[in-house]
């Protein structure tokens, strides 16, 4: 076969980045360009389509200059994104209705309050595997369709196309000609029945969503199109997509049941593949679509936090405290604790296992001492403590205890942050020697399709092992350090309920 490298197209929350990977696994040539977050109202989270769509094409065509690539020597494109943000747009002529409505956005949580009370909670579990939130789409494409003017009677006509991001590359790698998006994508939408794998018509029919409007679900690793050669100089195969923690699972080569990866992005992503048994969480956690490559589905429990990595950012770009993510570990090495003071970053509402729309970030524990490295370092625990919250729950779920937990995303670069994490969770975290592990598993997806590597086991002996965090902490010290993570969680919720008069 032609093509010498697998391009992988990672469309994160903050940033675009494209990555080449060669056979080995290796990233070969990476670019990576952030765009503007857009923040209108309280609890609004927006970006434009059409940014998101030139910072992908333009950091496309800058890794490929840095490798000395042509389109020729790109075998094939694996695209991976931010899950659940959602874009309608016009079918002739590409142009998007409104901006992307962001997975962290929590406009519609009084939807959600609605759906509640009309006694489809239960639906929506049994069908999505998902536990109803203003999070997944579907209650942001009503917000467009009921909002933007004109768009509910255009969408009636056939006239406008929804997709998650996937789609809209997808749409606009192909010059229009290709509205699809795959299971995993689909599966986050709460429109999208897991066991049947297609859209629920009853769903479609509650949000009251014309059903045209929504693209063809088909496989994570199978031919989708071709990238257009206006683009690229000539027609280049897009043969895999996921949804990003579906796409990291795939890339931390987790493809047996039991096996858990755990990304630090913008959010905090926990899943743990359970093979073709689809489980229903009773500890708040989400049941979702593994990537899968054959013909049988497989399935993932998912713990989701809101805001991980964004938090640093919060402190960069917000309070001025650092100048860069990489300072934070030093900041947190400078004390030997954070004085007891906790940050818990519910600035979009509290994920799992909590499910709280309304609750908002808190700093507690705050005394005359308590400093810059404070407040870094606890934002930096902040992270591991959520973790925390999600494996205890998985555990619940599963039955299973965890030995070792593989970890991957920007944070995981930060050693102290993993050392934490692993003296909080009393168990060992494996960091990869690739953390690209999201742009690697669109990447897998895409080269198993078109014929780039064998099988699973051909990429599986491309894992390996950076470093093992052993766990060091006084279990006693484990226990004080939760129980005060718990009091600044309850603080953060009791705060919610009285705003809401509960």
């Amino acid at each position: 076969m032609k093509g010498s490298y697998i391009a992988a197209l990672d469309q994160g929350t903050t940033s675009s980045r494209c990555i080449l990977f060669d056979r080995s696994g290796r990233a070969v040539a990476k670019a990576q360009k952030e765009f503007t977050q857009i923040y209108p109202k309280p609890g609004y989270v927006e970006h434009d389509p059409v940014e998101l769509w030139a910072s992908q094409y333009s950091v496309m065509t800058e890794a490929m200059a840095k490798a000395g690539a042509a389109a020729s020597d790109i075998a094939a494109i694996g695209i991976t994104n931010q899950r659940e943000t959602t874009v309608v747009w016009d079918r002739k002529t590409g142009i998007p209705v409104y901006n992307a409505i962001v997975w962290q956005c929590r406009r519609t949580a009084d939807m959600i309050d609605r759906l509640r009370k009309d006694g489809m909670e239960e639906l929506i579990r049994s069908r999505t595997g998902l536990i109803p939130d203003a999070y997944f789409s579907a209650t942001k494409i009503k917000w467009i369709l009921d909002h933007v003017p004109g768009a509910r009677e255009r969408a009636e006509r056939g006239e406008l196309c929804f997709g998650t991001v996937d789609s809209w590359l997808i749409w606009n790698l192909t010059k229009g000609r290709v509205h699809v998006t795959d299971h995993t994508n689909a599966s986050r939408t709460m429109l999208y029945d897991i066991h049947r794998l297609c859209w629920d018509e009853e769903l479609l029919r509650y949000f009251d969503i014309p059903e045209s409007m929504l693209p063809e679900v088909k496989g994570s690793s199978c031919l989708y199109g071709y990238a257009s050669s206006e683009l690229l100089g000539e027609e280049i195969p897009i043969t895999g997509a996921a949804g990003d923690q579906q796409a990291a699972l795939f890339g931390q080569c987790c493809f047996e049941a039991g096996e858990i990866k755990n990304t630090y992005g913008t959010g905090c992503f926990l899943l743990m593949h359970t093979g073709e048994k689809c489980i229903r969480s009773e500890h708040g956690l989400l049941t979702t679509v593994a990537a899968f490559t054959g013909e049988r589905s497989e399935y993932a429990l998912e713990g989701s936090v809101f805001v991980a990595g964004a938090a640093v950012q919060w402190l960069r770009d917000e309070l001025g405290l650092i100048r860069t993510a990489a300072e934070t570990e030093d900041c947190c090495r400078r004390v030997p604790d954070t004085q007891g003071v906790y940050l818990v970053p519910a600035f979009t509402g509290l994920g799992a296992p909590y499910w709280n729309s309304y609750a908002r970030g808190m700093l507690t524990g705050l005394t005359r001492g308590a400093g810059r490295d404070h407040i870094v370092r606890a934002t930096v625990e902040s992270m591991a403590y959520q973790v925390c919250d999600l494996i205890r729950a998985m555990e619940q779920d599963s039955g299973l205890s965890l030995k070792t937990l593989r970890v991957d995303g920007g944070a995981s670069a930060n050693e102290f942050l993993l050392q934490f994490q692993a003296d909080i969770l009393s168990a060992s975290v494996l960091r990869p020697l690739c953390i690209e592990t999201t742009a690697l598993g669109a990447a897998y997806l895409a080269g198993l399709s078109a014929g780039y590597w064998k099988d699973r086991e051909d990429i599986r002996r491309n894992w390996e092992l950076s470093k093992e965090f052993v766990p060091a902490a006084e279990p006693y010290l484990r226990e004080e350090l939760l129980g005060g993570w718990k009091r600044a969680v309850d603080a953060a919720i009791s705060w919610a309920n009285a705003e809401q008069g509960i």
